[in-house]
């Protein structure tokens, strides 16, 4: 659970929703961001409201179960948010979007490029970044798909349905979001220019990996 008071959680989520949106991690209502609050509930973004235009009032109270406690639509992932805090207590904030090109590396069906240990700072701060079986949006799949990868991972691409980033608090979550984005640009460059090479194991070990 994160120490804030929790209006300034609530501020937090609204200000993580404005960056991603004017960064193009997510479009219109796309995407979704929750967080721990105390008392075992989770505040959630609301169903069909852009990230970009959300205010504090928009927010949903749900319990783990994803229970609506008082007013607003939760939104419709919200299965898959209580499936990460159900498998990582550690997890105090999930955001779930859509950037453009991790996500197309999982609709060319080369996630494996993203899974290969290519840029040392992704390397120290995720490991890798790998990508789940496929899991109809909104659906009961969801969840299940995420259950194993998310024990070990904080920071996962739904295949074809973007990306799945967790954290200490929503900065933490989002920023992994945004580290995850830039390693798959680097990638996709690399690519271009003749071939991503992965760090040798020696390198590796040199990380500490």
């Amino acid at each position: 659970m994160a120490n804030l008071p929790e209006w300034r959680l609530k501020q937090q989520i609204v200000e993580v929703g404005r960056k991603m949106y004017e960064r193009g991690l997510v479009a219109a209502s796309d995407g979704n961001i929750s967080i721990r609050a105390r008392g075992q509930r989770l505040w959630i973004t609301p169903t069909g409201i852009c990230l970009g235009e959300i205010q504090t009032r928009h927010l949903v109270c749900v319990d783990r179960a994803g229970r609506t406690i008082g007013p607003g639509t939760p939104s419709s992932e919200m299965a898959l948010h209580a499936s990460v805090y159900s498998h990582r207590p550690d997890v105090v904030a999930v955001v779930h979007a859509h950037p453009p090109i991790a996500s197309a590396f999982t609709y060319a069906g080369r996630a494996d490029l993203l899974a290969r240990q290519v840029l040392p700072e992704v390397v120290l701060t995720f490991g890798s970044i790998p990508t789940t079986d496929y899991a109809t949006p909104a659906s009961p799949e969801g969840p299940l798909v995420i259950q194993d990868l998310i024990r070990d991972n904080d920071a996962l691409m739904l295949d074809r349905h973007g990306s799945l980033t967790v954290g200490a608090d929503v900065l933490d979550a989002y920023y992994k979001l945004e580290k995850l984005e830039h390693a798959a640009t680097v990638i996709l460059a690399a690519e271009r220019l003749g071939g991503a090479r992965a760090l040798s194991d020696d390198e590796l070990a040199r990380l500490g990996q």
